[in-house]
């Protein structure tokens, strides 16, 4: 029987918010629950948007917190070999093609509303690029590439959490970037982990993933998604509004569980 992997997986690309923490939480005593290993893994693969100051934020949240990981910290930027290696088994696999489309392109394109949780429009499969064209690429820098989702394929899988869930490739999700022109991956490589606790924004992006696992062969794990905190007009939590972030509770000398029923 596979012993319990969890993980906790900050991105650094801003400080962390009361969110962030309460599913860091979560993943940490489902860990204990389970008698398992809690790694620490940091997301730094855009080392545009990363900082040495929202890394070290991380790790004062974490102990502000009274977490401990019994692994890690493990940084993404330094195993881009693996990711190099799982782009050129998809790339050969037929399973991914460059794509010059922008965003702004695909929205444009898009004529149904999408959701706040997911605002990904469905990517037009007229605008696929021929399977032969990405084997003339031997890197992926300097362009989009997509993942090519096998149109009509219903992913199913049951969160731990919200219960089944099911997913239609080409309906409800489009062809999804896996790795991004200024050279960053858009996928996970999980190290073993048996079990993802993340936000339930991210639902729908469980079924693109659980696509990507399948194209490489590799065993995914299972997943807890948990409800979201809000603000107190209702809406959701973000980095970019710079909303209730943990530092600012840290430097107003409150514990997590204060600051957390705070705005619960």
């Amino acid at each position: 029987m596979t012993s319990y992997r969890g993980r906790i997986a900050p991105s650094p690309t801003g400080f962390l918010h009361l969110g962030h923490g309460r599913t860091f939480s979560i993943a940490h005593r489902r860990c204990v629950e389970a008698g398992g290993t809690l790694v620490l893994r940091i997301e730094d693969l855009d080392v545009r948007r990363c900082r040495l100051e929202f890394v070290q934020g991380a790790l004062d949240d974490l102990d502000w917190m009274g977490i401990e990981c019994a692994e890690g910290p493990y940084y993404q930027s330094r195993r881009r070999d693996v990711f190099l290696a799982a782009w050129d088994r998809l790339r050969r696999a037929g399973w991914i093609y460059p794509c010059t489309r922008s965003r702004k392109d695909v929205q444009s394109a898009a004529s149904a509303p999408h959701d706040e949780d997911d605002p990904e429009p469905v990517f037009p499969a007229a605008w696929r690029t021929p399977v032969e064209e990405a084997l003339r690429h031997d890197s992926p820098a300097g362009v989009n590439w997509r993942f090519r989702v096998p149109d009509g394929r219903v992913v199913a899988f049951t969160d731990l959490r919200a219960g089944p869930q099911r997913f239609a490739a080409g309906v409800d999700f489009g062809d999804f970037l896996v790795w991004n022109r200024d050279d960053v991956p858009a996928y996970e490589i999980d190290m073993r982990i048996t079990e993802v606790v993340r936000g339930e924004d991210l639902l729908k992006s469980t079924a693109r993933q659980l696509l990507v696992y399948e194209a490489l062969g590799a065993p995914p794990p299972a997943f807890y998604h948990t409800p979201l905190v809000r603000d107190a007009n209702g809406v959701r939590l973000a980095k970019r509004t710079d909303a209730l972030a943990m530092k600012t509770w840290r430097e107003r000398g409150c514990g997590f569980a204060e600051a957390l029923a705070a705005v619960s």
